[in-house]
């Protein structure tokens, strides 16, 4: 529990009594290896911070393939955050790529507490404002224009210690390109 509160500190103090608060919606979970958090199609309730373990968010694309959107390894949160937003049924499946332990939460008791508290506010807006503005549009623009050895580099660069526990076509499928064109690449830097 104080990894969670460690993370939170990092976007501004608490006081007590919002702590308490919040502490209160929290519940320990874990999933085993390859189990879900959230299946495509399903309306989300809640919000997971990740204190062990590693999850993947992706798509299955009318072609069959399927296409990685992000990693959260330990210390990030993990939400289908669009579909929590709108109360809808998400277009991403979450899973466990390796045995985990989270720290979750219900989304909609959580916006009850901005209300209550403005320091949890503060948490929530620069929380977003530094995860779905600040990091968000830079790689959107990096898989739009770069090449696929310059985003993997980048993936390199955002998620150092990832590499030694994802399966090649894992990353292959969050670069948006094949197992053999990821071999290439990787052979071309080494």
């Amino acid at each position: 529990m104080q990894q969670f509160w460690d993370k939170i500190s990092t976007y501004g103090k608490l006081p007590e009594e919002a702590r308490l608060a919040w502490e209160r919606i929290l519940k320990e979970r874990t999933y085993d290896k390859d189990a879900f958090f959230l299946q495509e199609g399903q309306v989300p309730k809640t919000v997971a911070f990740v204190s062990k373990g590693l999850f993947s968010q992706y798509f299955s694309a009318e072609n069959g393939d399927t296409v990685i959107k992000r990693f959260f390894p330990e210390g990030y949160f993990v939400a289908s955050t669009s579909a929590l937003l709108m109360n809808a049924p998400s277009m991403f499946t979450i899973k466990a790529l390796e045995p985990s332990a989270v720290i979750e939460y219900n989304f909609y008791e959580f916006k009850k507490l901005t209300v209550q508290f403005p320091e949890i506010a503060g948490f929530y807006i620069r929380y977003m404002e530094l995860h779905w503005i600040i990091e968000k549009e830079p790689l959107e623009i990096s898989f739009r224009y770069d090449t696929a050895k310059t985003r993997y580099l980048n993936f390199l660069s955002s998620y150092p210690r990832l590499e030694a526990r994802l399966k090649q076509h894992e990353i292959a499928a969050y670069l948006g390109v094949t197992p053999t064109q990821l071999s290439r690449i990787r052979s071309e830097l080494s």
